[in-house]
């Protein structure tokens, strides 16, 4: 029932509770194709019938480090790959060292080329769909600490993708400030 087209989602939200009327602006510009992602936040969706649904819709699951609290899988399920990191050894608040971030580099790099790590965590023991690559979208939501705009640039440049210049990063607790390489 998930929309495949912007104008699909704009079908679906015109039929918002009449409560709305007024208080919502719908439009698009242009019609696009939708891709959807699922991340998942409880151990029963460890489950290959789950992985094997999402591989039935195109959907993707969501690639999540979350410190531990929720399950980490990287069962491919669709043409693409949406990871979010929500810190490396806290929840939201801690940063990512430079060897957490090349073990996310190495693993996003396999998924560009249409692989994945030979320690990918699954699901499912059926393997994702074979595609010579993927486009992957990567989100550091570990913003708490203001970390994630520092990880997210130092991901990129060890991705040789290219990073915008960023403000100075406040050391934590000192009043002092550095910029993150």
């Amino acid at each position: 029932m998930l929309p495949h087209t912007t104008a699909g989602a704009l079908a679906l939200a015109r039929c918002r509770d009449r409560r709305m009327l007024g208080r919502s602006a719908l439009a698009i510009d242009t019609d696009r194709p939708l891709r959807h992602a699922v991340e998942v936040r409880h151990e029963s969706f460890r489950d290959p019938r789950f992985v094997a649904l999402l591989r039935r819709h195109g959907l993707a699951l969501v690639v999540a480090d979350t410190a531990g609290r929720w399950p980490l899988l990287e069962d491919l399920s669709a043409d693409f790959v949406y990871v979010r990191l929500h810190g490396d050894e806290e929840l939201y608040v801690s940063g990512y060292t430079n060897a957490a971030l090349r073990h996310w580099a190495e693993r996003i790099e396999a998924w560009r080329r249409g692989t994945e790590a030979e320690d990918a965590v699954h699901a499912s023991p059926v393997p994702g769909p074979a595609l010579p690559s993927r486009d992957v979208f990567a989100y550091f939501d570990n913003d708490a600490k203001v970390h994630a705009p520092f990880d997210a640039a130092a991901l990129s440049r060890r991705l040789g993708l290219p990073v915008p210049r960023l403000p100075r990063h406040p050391l934590p607790n000192s009043g002092r400030y550095y910029q993150r390489q």
